[in-house]
């Protein structure tokens, strides 16, 4: 089943630690059914320095679930569900719930 969010998109986390947070998408990985968000979920790692990494630390965010993101609507600012429309060409267009307004422009 296709995603209903894409890279680019902006999110609010709707449950866990990072609860109220936005961001944006960075990557989606539908397989797993998750999301990076820039800024959310950081994670430290630690590495042996070697030729290229001279630091042993290095930050990255990981995955989150995407059952506790939710798309914000760009027109009201506010998180809302996602819907699809056709339009009179037949190119479908993601409608925000809240606002009923268009997504993808």
């Amino acid at each position: 089943m296709g995603l209903k969010i894409k890279r680019g998109d902006t999110v609010q986390v709707i449950s866990g630690k990072e609860k109220g947070r936005r961001g944006e998408v960075r990557e989606v990985l539908p397989k797993k059914n998750r999301v990076v968000i820039e800024g959310i979920n950081e994670r430290t790692r630690h590495a042996r320095p070697t030729q290229q990494n001279q630091q042993g630390l290095y930050t990255f965010n990981a995955p989150v679930d995407i059952s506790n993101v939710m798309l914000v609507d760009p027109s009201s600012g506010e998180p809302t569900k996602v819907g699809y429309r056709f339009t009179d060409s037949g190119e479908k267009v993601r409608v925000g719930k809240k606002s009923g307004k268009d997504i993808d422009g």
